[in-house]
Formats: C-alpha cells, structure tokens, sequence
C-alpha cells in the first residue's frame, strides 16, 4: 500500500532447499536504497542498526541507513511487533524437513521514496547472511504479475500495487574454506577414519592426547583464541586425529542371509556450538530397500527422478533433534536394517558405504575408495569351518 512519502511493503523469505537449514543466530537480510529512503517501522523484525536520523526532528524513522540489515525478532516478542511468520530467532528449517517453518517475513514502512510505480525505484546489491557468507542474490525482478490476497472467505481478491523478487543461491566453498564433517567407515573389527585438515593450534596439555583448540588459529572455523569465530559462532574443538567438528560414522553392523544392518552416529566434537534441527543426507543404491529406521525421521529425496537412492535423516522432535556440545552426550545414533537384493547386492569392493554424505547441507569428506574397508560376502570363520573339514575328511579317504 501507499503512504504518503513512500510505501509499506511486505517481505517473505522462502527457503526452497531440500536439507539445508539456517541455524542460530539465525538469516539477515540486507540491501542498498536507491535513492535517500528511510525505514519508519518494521512489523516482525528489525533493523540492526538506526544510523544517523539527525535530520528528523520530530518522528525518528527507525532506521536512516543507506544500506540496512533487518533481522527476526525472537520468540516471546510483544504481541503489537509481531506477524505471521515472524518471530522465530531467525530460524528457517528445510523445505523437506518442516515445510511449515521454511518461511519468514515482516513488514516494512518505506518512507522518502516514490509513491507511483514508476516513481518507485527498487533497492539494490541484496545480501543474505545465515549466519554467516555463502549466498549470493541476484539483482531484484519486478514480476509482471503483481502478489494476490484472498479474503478468509475466499469471496474477494485483493492485488499488491507492485511485487518484486530476490533470488539467493548458496555456495559451500564461497561460506567455508574448509570442511566442516567428515565421514569415517567401519565394518565389523576393521576401521577407516578421515584426516581433515589439522587443526593449527595445539591441544592444552601441548601433547597429542584430546583437548580443547586453544590457540592459534583455526583453519575452518576461524580465530579460537576467544572461543568466538568471524560469524560469531563458538569454534572450540576437540583435539581429534581427524580434526572435524562433526564427525559421521557408518558402520556395517550386521550382515544377516536376506538382511543387513548398519548403524550410523554422528558425533559432535565441537565444544562450542549445539546443533538444533540437524540433519543428515546420505546416497546408497540400497535405500530403495530399506525396511526400518529406528530414533530417526526419514524421507526419500529422489533427486534423479524415479531412483530412490539419497535419505534425508533427521532427529525426532524432543528427543534427538537437538545435537549438543562436545562431551559425552555430543552424539545421536541410529540403525537402518536394508533387504538384499540378489541379483544386485554385494558388499565387496566398498558397495556397503555411502557415495555421499551432506552434514547440514554441507558435504562431508569422505575417504577414497581404496581405503574402504574390504568385506567378503561371507564370514571368514565361517569360509574356515567348512573348508578345514572337508580337507580332513578327503585326507582320511585315499579312493576318494
């Protein structure tokens, strides 16, 4: 709607990735006025900073700055602040995972601006903090098709004046230079961990037993020497052989004649950061035929069309969805049971572990495939029992 020196716009942020979520602190979303514009008031969010407002003399706009960042408010605001949709720490869950809270928005009171649509000039250099860097917007598009309102009675169409939208795509390698997982193997007595990049400061004992990062800098999680990285997350991990803050570990636990089982944990070696509405996707062939999942949700994310081979995991409400700090309880855990397929299955040559493994949205670093751990189709007690035998017996029996 108009107003007499500007506008009042409302601003929806919609998250249309699969497994990939904005954690605490939560999205930020910025840009650039084009001409002189002001803020007057945001409805379910607001402006990080006011800037100079010196020139108002009466009514203080609530921001003055050319380039604002508005950010969520927190849950438990005031009922006169709020809106729908708002409020939620700046929290936004993948559209797979709740598609219900993968939407944000606020309002906004524009003033100094056009009060036309052809005076209106759109803002520019739009960014998207969440927390930290990683998405990249495109320019804003004005739709030729402006937004429509329904009455709750559905008897009435309202139109906005005028609707434009910003596209944001997330870049791995543009938010972290380092990986933040990574994956280890197992498969009954024999095991296969990960060398992620070490961690540049030593441990507190200056030895190589487990400890705390506490000096220097880190390489994937910035400067630990106050516990606090750029993006103003906590980044003390744990001295590690393998130096990650997450780690995912997939263990063949079982291979039974039509079935076989396989556990999964994911360990939190971060003593600095919670994870809260974590997720897990990973690629196998053989989850077209997995038969049960226990502690976990589970959906199918079938990305090549018909083929069901990637799961997204993620922790059940109230129960493990939330992944603490480093320590004893820094882990959840869960077991997939997977029927055999006898005309395709095998668990030779690195078959029964995973292609691909996302941790949050983020790839985790796996092993190269010369260093999976080597599983015969069969026990190698069981290979002995019967061999050794049927040797003694032909031994014993010289017309055989």
């Amino acid at each position: 709607s108009w107003v007499p020196d500007g506008y009042v716009a409302e601003v929806s942020l919609f998250n249309y990735q699969q497994y990939r979520h904005i954690q605490p602190p939560g999205w930020k979303l910025g840009w650039v006025w084009s001409k002189k514009e002001v803020i007057w008031y945001v409805q379910g969010g607001q402006a990080t900073e006011q800037g100079d407002c010196s020139k108002f003399k009466e009514i203080i706009p609530h921001s003055c700055k050319v380039n604002p960042e508005i950010v969520d408010l927190l849950p438990g605001a005031p009922y006169n602040r709020q809106r729908a949709n708002c409020c939620k720490g700046g929290v936004l869950s993948s559209l797979a995972q709740d598609p219900a809270n993968a939407v944000a928005s606020f309002e906004v009171s524009v003033g100094r601006s056009g009060t036309t649509t052809k005076t209106l000039e759109l803002p520019v250099n739009f960014t998207l903090k969440a927390p930290g860097p990683g998405y990249t917007c495109g320019p804003a598009t004005k739709l030729d098709e402006p937004t429509k309102f329904t009455t709750p009675d559905g008897s009435r169409k309202s139109q906005a004046h005028m609707t434009w939208t910003v596209t944001c795509t997330y870049s791995q390698f543009l938010a972290l230079r380092y990986p933040t997982c990574c994956l280890s193997l197992s498969a009954f007595y024999s095991d296969t961990f990960v060398s992620c990049p070490k961690c540049s400061c030593g441990c507190q004992d200056n030895s190589t037993k487990p400890g705390i990062c506490v000096e220097g800098n880190s390489p994937y999680l910035g400067s630990v020497m106050n516990g606090q990285d750029k993006n103003g997350l906590a980044s003390l991990v744990q001295c590690t052989t393998h130096m990650c803050p997450i780690r995912v570990h997939w263990h063949v636990k079982a291979n039974y004649k039509e079935y076989w089982r396989v556990k999964i944990t994911v360990t939190n070696f971060n003593y600095g950061m919670n994870y809260s509405q974590w997720n897990l996707v990973a690629q196998h062939p053989n989850f077209n035929s997995l038969t049960s999942i226990t502690s976990f949700n589970y959906t199918a994310l079938n990305p090549y069309g018909l083929m069901n081979d990637t799961a997204l995991l993620w922790g059940i409400r109230h129960y493990n969805d939330y992944l603490l700090t480093a320590g004893p309880d820094g882990y959840v855990q869960s077991e997939l049971l997977f029927r055999k397929d006898p005309s395709t299955f095998t668990l030779r040559a690195g078959w029964a572990f995973p292609r691909r493994v996302y941790f949050n949205g983020d790839k985790c670093v796996t092993p190269p495939p010369d260093a999976y751990p080597w599983l015969p189709n069969a026990s190698t007690k069981s290979t002995i029992s019967v061999i050794v035998p049927l040797v003694l017996w032909m031994l014993a029996n010289p017309y055989f």
